[in-house]
C-alpha cells in the first residue's frame, strides 16, 4: 500500500505541474484544453471552500492502511515532492493564487488564434 500511496503522491505532483502549465498545451488540443479548464475550476472550488483534494484524501487513506500511527515512511523523493506539493502558506495566499492562475489561463486561452 505504501508503494501505492507514493504512486498517489507524484499523480497528484503532475497533476499540479498540469494546472500550472497545460495552458500551454490546451491551446493546441480541444481536449487537452477542456481538461485542464475542468481541473482550474476543481482547483478552485477547493480552495475557495477550504477543501481537501481528493487525490489528499485517496493518499492519506493508503498511508493510513500502511501505518494507522501515521508516521512518515517512503522514498526520500516522495518526501521531497509532498514538500512541495502542500506548501506552508496561509490559506489567503494559496486561494489568491489559486485565482491568479485561474486568471492567467483564461487570458492564455482568450488569446488562443482560431485556425
Amino acid at each position: 500500500m505504501l508503494y501505492l500511496a507514493d504512486a498517489v503522491v507524484f499523480v497528484h505532483f503532475f497533476w499540479i505541474l498540469f494546472l500550472f502549465f497545460g495552458g500551454i498545451w490546451g491551446r493546441k488540443s480541444r481536449p487537452v484544453r477542456v481538461l485542464h479548464i475542468g481541473g482550474l475550476a476543481l482547483a478552485l472550488v477547493i480552495q475557495v471552500f477550504d477543501l481537501y483534494c481528493p487525490l489528499t484524501y485517496f493518499e492519506v487513506y493508503l498511508r493510513s492502511k500502511n501505518n494507522p500511527a501515521g508516521t512518515y515512511a517512503g522514498s526520500f523523493i516522495t518526501h521531497y515532492a509532498e514538500r512541495l506539493i502542500y506548501l506552508d502558506l496561509s490559506r489567503g495566499v494559496i486561494v489568491s493564487g489559486t485565482i491568479l492562475l485561474c486568471g492567467f489561463n483564461l487570458w492564455l486561452y482568450a488569446g488562443k488564434k482560431k485556425s
